[in-house]
């Protein structure tokens, strides 16, 4: 388990998965805005889900996240592309409806951050988010990310494309804000 400031992220447990796929995967237009590929409807329980409990891959590092005061699951994080060659990997939050705009966005990047860097031994972590997803990209400028690059019309999100940007991070600026 890691434990930030106001949350901490353990292992996906069984009784997560409902409650994700109903608040996170079954509401089409916040799932079109947090994945690349076309949402499609999963039957409950499937193996299918995006957030089926799988065994663990050197690529991938999936947490539920926990409120730390309530022990309530507030949503999903996880390490995606994780390169261990070149020691990068990207990051990816998902805050279930009631928990956003409550400040648990920061500390979950803090801790994806520190679990990237100081266990996994990284040298950069990425975002890579929609240009209108404000509370994304706060979050991770907070914690010391940097706007690299826009990639202009690259997302197509219901209907109409939409810029992604990229932010990162390097140890060394991790080092010098943590």
């Amino acid at each position: 388990m890691l434990r930030g400031e106001r949350v901490y992220l353990r292992a996906r447990q069984a009784a997560d998965v409902p409650i994700l796929d109903t608040e996170l995967h079954d509401d089409m237009a916040t799932r079109a805005r947090s994945d690349a590929r076309a949402w499609r409807p999963v039957t409950p329980g499937s193996a299918a889900s995006r957030y089926a409990i799988r065994d663990p891959s050197q690529d991938t590092a999936i947490f539920s996240v926990v409120a730390a005061d309530t022990d309530e699951l507030a949503g999903d994080a996880l390490l995606w592309g994780i390169d261990t060659h070149n020691r990068v990997a990207h990051i990816g939050v998902s805050l279930l409806p009631a928990w956003r705009g409550r400040g648990f966005g920061t500390d979950v990047v803090k801790v994806l951050c520190h679990y990237g860097f100081d266990v996994l031994g990284l040298h950069r972590m990425q975002i890579d988010t929609l240009a209108d997803n404000a509370a994304m990209i706060g979050a991770a400028k907070a914690v010391g990310f940097v706007l690299e690059g826009t990639l202009r019309e690259s997302a197509w999100v219901t209907g109409r494309f939409l810029d992604d940007v990229v932010l990162g991070l390097l140890i060394t600026r991790w080092r010098a804000v943590d």
